[in-house]
């Protein structure tokens, strides 16, 4: 029996530095081109020839001011700055591709939701249903003053705000507009019949809201769902919604242990664990050989700045890493703060002995946290196929060191090693990208919350969705 199909998604950002800090400054990385369009479409034309699964896009709406009391490092080393829409790129990729699928990152703490839920089923129709969402909660105290806000909520009452969300978003997406209530009828002048189309009513501890979804239903109604959390209240959110989840793991050692967590937590949501894929993280510098891999990563670390990746740290941990003394071991919060906690628990991972902020740089040689698996496309291929066995995840987000040059390693010499091995698909699914994902419908199946609004039953149908018949659809 063939082993699975590695799933492969490029872990991006519409800006100039995303996670190896200082590398953009390297005379082969072109990631100062992010704001031209040309540069968008060429990189998607590369993931589709590598045949990747997806490009997943990150993104932050606040600024990285912690570290030395203020944004000057993040200015000065482009530490996700500046940074623009990812979500505006979608249709200009989406029109020089057939399959790549496209994952993008948005708070929702940013926006209301009856105004992202229509951009995503617009960017859905667009791309004729390619589109996933990676649903975060926010952690920056710069993007809650940015909106408005004192700050950012508490760590658990954020994923209690995000289910609240989802609740409205759900029932925007699946049960304002039966399958059947765009007509087109040219001869009557009809477009739609009113009587399939019904406003969403929801009173909920965060969100209220009266109104008629404004787009019609696109191809997958619901973007496929992305989650990161990986806290005990995050696997909870994510276990609850998710269709994809990202781990902070590269499939190494502990890896096994966080996949148990998550399919502990899927059973108690009463979802099996088919219903989700879940991806680790994935530095990888490639060579035709060894040597040449290794000599590539030398080179990268020469332009790396591992200082710039600390004032990233320092915001999503909460920690000011330029006030420490180098050799003194870090003060975690108690319980983990208001702070991203997976990666308070993985300060430790640094070096022996407690974690110090010296002990911290020694790990951040590429400009951020990420251990680089460096080979030959062979032996990177060899170790995923092992990492993907024993920690049984389905894939990885793949990290980029130069831009657009690791993606192009990955899709020209990784991929043939990894189907060499028949650890990769050699062609395209048809259909969307939850189709080409879990090979069932296009549709959220019967066992997600949100079907429940389709049926006015469970917890995502409280507050109803106004008077009328919800469309079924074709379920997973």
């Amino acid at each position: 029996m063939a082993p699975p199909h590695v799933l492969l998604n490029a872990f991006e950002m519409n800006a100039v530095g995303h996670l190896a800090h200082g590398v953009w400054s390297h005379p082969e990385d072109r990631a100062t081109g992010y704001r031209r369009i040309g540069y968008w479409m060429e990189l998607a034309r590369i993931l589709e020839r590598g045949l990747f699964d997806g490009l997943f896009l990150a993104d932050v709406t606040g600024v990285y001011d912690v570290h030395g009391g203020g944004a000057a490092t993040a200015i000065e080393r482009a530490v996700q700055l500046p940074v623009n829409d990812p979500a505006v790129l979608v249709p200009a990729m989406a029109a020089v591709t057939r399959h790549l699928g496209f994952g993008i990152t948005a708070d929702v703490s940013a926006e209301p939701p009856h105004l992202f839920a229509r951009r995503m089923s617009t960017l859905d129709h667009l791309s004729d249903g390619r589109l996933a969402w990676n649903i975060v909660t926010g952690f920056l105290d710069s993007a809650a003053r940015a909106t408005g806000a004192a700050g950012t909520l508490p760590h658990d009452d954020r994923y209690d705000r995000a289910d609240d969300f989802m609740q409205v978003a759900y029932k925007l997406w699946e049960a304002s507009w039966d399958d059947d209530a765009v007509i087109r009828d040219r001869a009557a002048r009809r477009y739609a019949d009113p009587a399939k189309v019904r406003a969403v009513r929801h009173d909920g501890p965060y969100f209220r809201l009266d109104a008629i979804h404004l787009a019609e239903p696109s191809p997958q109604r619901t973007p496929v769902l992305f989650q990161a959390g990986a806290s005990a209240r995050g696997l909870d959110f994510a276990a609850a919604h998710a269709e994809c989840i990202f781990i902070p793991a590269d499939g190494g050692p502990g890896t096994r242990a966080i996949v148990q967590r998550i399919e502990d937590r899927l059973a108690a949501a009463g979802r099996d664990r088919s219903a989700v894929k879940i991806f680790g993280s994935l530095q990888t510098v490639i060579g035709r050989r060894r040597a040449e891999a290794v000599e590539k990563y030398h080179d990268y670390a020469a332009h790396a700045v591992p200082e710039a990746a600390l004032a990233q740290l320092s915001a999503a941990t909460g920690i000011d890493f330029g006030s420490l003394d180098p050799d003194a071991p870090i003060p975690i919060p108690p319980g983990g703060g208001n702070a991203i906690r997976s990666i308070l628990a993985g300060l430790g991972s640094a070096g022996e002995g407690p974690p110090t902020v010296r002990r911290l740089l020694a790990g951040l040689a590429l400009g951020g946290r990420f251990r680089p698996l460096i080979g030959s496309a062979g032996e990177v291929a060899e170790e995923i196929g092992r990492r993907v066995a024993e920690s049984g995840i389905d894939g990885f987000n793949l990290v980029r060191t130069v831009a657009p040059g690791s993606f192009i390693d990955a899709a020209d010499l990784l991929v043939p090693e990894l189907q060499a091995r028949r650890l990769y698909k050699t062609g395209y699914a048809e259909g969307t990208l939850r189709e080409k994902l879990f090979g069932r419908g296009p549709r959220l199946g019967a066992g997600h919350p949100a079907a429940a609004v389709r049926t006015g039953q469970g917890r995502a149908g409280q507050g109803g969705a106004g008077q009328g018949r919800a469309g079924q659809g074709r379920g997973e």
